[in-house]
């Protein structure tokens, strides 16, 4: 495990401590497992995981410690346009927006300092002050334009 999934999963056992909650090696097993995944996945897709390396583990048991790994602050809850809920890993220090295929559900982080100007600007001219945004562009990736795999939702 990388220094900075170490410190995630300290961030959130002493989050769990702080809650008074219990440290189970379930839970310690999954939060370990989604600092080593990059990229959103749903709760099903992040669960067929768990269940590779520890088919003992309940979804009901990976859904409430995503919930938790969110409530620490560690993880993030985004909603695209299908309705499913993905998860990914919060990174303090790394604001980024999304760029969705509505045909195979490729998802890209993009960042961009012109659109965050743009929307600091945006939101001068209304007197607004901002704190904070969710950015998502949806269209359809290459692949799926060239009617390749991940064109066949």
């Amino acid at each position: 495990m990388s220094e900075q999934k170490d410190v995630s999963l300290k961030e959130f056992l002493d989050f769990m401590t702080r809650k008074g909650l219990n440290i189970t090696s379930q839970r310690r097993a999954i939060a370990a497992a989604f600092f080593d995944l990059s990229g959103h996945h749903s709760l099903d897709e992040f669960y067929q995981h768990i269940f590779s390396v520890d088919p003992g583990i309940g979804q009901t048991t990976v859904y409430r410690t995503l919930k938790l790994l969110c409530d620490a602050g560690l993880a993030t809850e985004i909603h695209f346009s299908d309705g499913i809920a993905r998860y990914e890993v919060a990174k303090s220090n790394s604001h980024h927006d999304h760029i969705v295929c509505l045909y195979c559900g490729n998802v890209l982080e993009i960042f961009d300092q012109r659109i965050e100007k743009l929307q600091q600007e945006i939101a001068q001219s209304h007197d607004f002050t901002l704190s904070g945004h969710v950015h998502y562009l949806y269209g359809m990736c290459a692949e799926c334009r060239a009617g390749g795999a991940g064109g066949k939702r």
